[in-house]
């Protein structure tokens, strides 16, 4: 529960500190006095959105400290997930707001997120206030009412967990087919490279090996005759010439012997020079034309070029080009079966989810009945027993929330028929349902401190009675906070807070006084009658409180 808070600084409250204990707690004071500060204080220790603005005129920064004491155990839990030590079952968050904008999130005095102050402040406090009323009007929180107050999320959690896996499921089948289309053209294109490509079946190499034979077989003829011309060159000149030089030297050999080591060398010399004419000769007489042969050469080579050219790349990635197309066609083939597999993913998880959509709108209209009942038995002791609210629940597309859509109905009198809140229910009838729901709300969940600001807006006499009847039967199991206007709601309270304004040094600063029997008699009677209250209302206020203290 809520066991102090303590403010600074925070638009005309100077500093506060104000105990609280397990009951039932009011607050009053003339309007404009500051009571919407108080709250304004609550919701920013409880990590919700704050305004530069509220810091106090000429100060640097306001701050909001709440201690709170008897954590249930869902927030234990949340806070030993965040790693944050707790003391004794107690833990202390502030929020410090600045000047120039910016605000400071503090766990036990340590600088925390401030997600994390509204993560522990969901679970530590629930505030209903006069703009809550709008959840009513509004159809579309009415299935968040219905599923807060079922109080089995097991359902919904079940149903959402399917429903993102249908979705991701769907996503990537999504994608794979704006993927396969557009690799359609691919795909063409692909397969137009694979046969042509496919069709000239180049090899490794095979450019340089056609170049260096179809050179050989255009000049054929001419390498011909150069060969047999060489042949005969070295046979009829060459060979001829060298066998006189021999026959001179042969000639002095007998008077110059050293003439000898020359003709050995003459004589290998020859030998060599007879060989090479043999040779020359051998491969002019076996060179053959063969314009067949040629001309496929011919035609191999251009149809070689052609592809060249027409895929804007040299011989050896014009291989490349081929491989990478066959690669590719056989991963554009994968996709396809697993578009197939997907499709068949899909429908299963259809199937699943639609399984489970049903079986969530089997337990909402379960949860349906019991709500309704509920509801209107509340309404019943809030002075509104002819008004029976009903629960319409109607089936369409398949959302994250569900397939179901839920519109709260009331008949505000016997014989009538149920309409939507937003059409038949005044300013006072808003309050009490909203009063309702929270009181049937509150039996479902552990949140220990509920407070209402200004929950009698628009009541007055009898029904405003009942409301302070049942906020203080809800006070019996839950700490709660209110804001009022009513004399009626104030009288039962444990509680009461007075909040005052007045003038210092030419300033306006706001305090709040816990106030004791005579101090409640006081400020009773204002309410009841204005300022100056008469013997009479002050009397008639002290029977009043003297009335609920008796009964505890």
């Amino acid at each position: 529960m809520l066991e102090e808070l303590y403010i600074e600084n925070l638009a005309v409250i100077e500093k506060a500190c104000i105990s609280f204990r397990n009951a039932f707690h009011v607050f009053t004071g003339e309007t404009g006095a500051g009571k919407s500060i108080l709250i304004h204080g609550i919701q920013a220790v409880l990590g919700q959105r704050v305004s530069k603005d509220w810091v106090r005129t000429g100060c640097d920064r306001a701050s909001v400290t709440a201690l709170f004491t008897d954590l249930p155990e869902c927030v234990l839990k949340l806070l030993s997930e965040l790693h944050v030590s707790c003391d004794e079952n107690q833990i202390t968050l502030t929020r410090e707001i600045r000047a120039d904008g910016g605000s400071i999130g503090r766990i036990n005095g340590k600088t925390a997120a401030i997600s994390n102050l509204r993560e522990i402040g969901l679970l530590l406090i629930s505030i209903h206030g006069q703009h809550d009323n709008q959840v009513l009007l509004d159809s579309e929180h009415h299935l968040e009412v219905l599923d807060e107050f079922g109080g089995n999320p097991d359902f919904l959690t079940a149903y959402q967990e399917a429903f993102r896996k249908l979705q991701s499921t769907a996503r990537e089948l999504k994608k794979l087919k704006l993927n396969q289309q557009q690799a359609q053209q691919k795909k063409l294109l692909l397969q137009k490279q694979i046969q042509e490509i496919g069709e000239l079946n180049p090899q490794t190499g095979e450019e340089e090996e056609l170049e260096n034979a179809l050179i050989q077989a255009e000049h054929v003829e001419r390498i011909r005759n150069d060969l047999a011309g060489s042949s005969s060159i070295l046979r009829e000149e060459c060979i001829v010439q060298m066998q006189n030089a021999i026959q001179y030297l042969r000639g002095i050999e007998d008077v110059y012997p050293d003439v000898q080591e020359i003709l050995k060398r003459l004589q290998v010399c020859m030998i060599e020079l007879q060989d090479i004419s043999r040779d020359l000769r051998d491969q002019s007489e076996h060179m053959q034309i063969d314009e067949n042969r040629t001309e496929q050469l011919r035609q191999r080579y251009q149809a070689i070029s052609q592809v060249k050219k027409q895929f804007f790349c040299d011989f050896d990635e014009l291989i490349q080009i081929y491989h990478t197309a066959c690669a590719e066609i056989d991963r554009l083939e994968e996709n396809s079966g697993k578009i197939a597999e997907l499709e068949n993913r899909k429908k299963e998880l259809l199937a699943d989810l639609t399984e489970k959509a049903n079986a969530l709108s089997d337990y909402r209209e379960q949860t349906g009945k019991k709500f309704s009942q509920r509801v209107s038995e509340e309404l019943k002791f809030l002075d509104m027993p002819d008004v029976i609210l009903t629960v319409r629940q109607e089936k369409g597309k398949l959302t994250i929330q569900g397939r179901d859509s839920i519109v709260f109905l009331i008949s505000a009198n016997k014989g009538e028929t149920p309409k939507p809140i937003s059409k038949i229910a005044s300013g006072g009838e808003l309050s009490r349902i909203m009063l309702a729901l929270k009181s049937v709300i509150a039996d479902r969940d552990q949140i220990p401190t509920l407070i209402f600001d200004e929950i009698d807006t628009g009541v007055s006499g009898r029904a405003a009675q009942k409301i302070g009847t049942k906020l203080r039967e809800i006070s019996r199991n839950r700490q709660v906070l209110c804001v009022t206007h009513l004399s009626q709601i104030a009288v039962m309270a444990d509680t009461h807070y007075m909040i005052e304004k007045h003038d210092e040094q030419g300033r306006t600063i706001t305090q709040v006084h816990l106030l004791d029997f005579d101090g409640r008699v006081q400020e009773i009677a204002r309410i009841m009658g204005g300022e100056n209250p008469s013997r009479l209302m002050l009397e008639n206020a002290r029977e009043e409180l003297k009335s609920f203290a008796e009964q505890g």
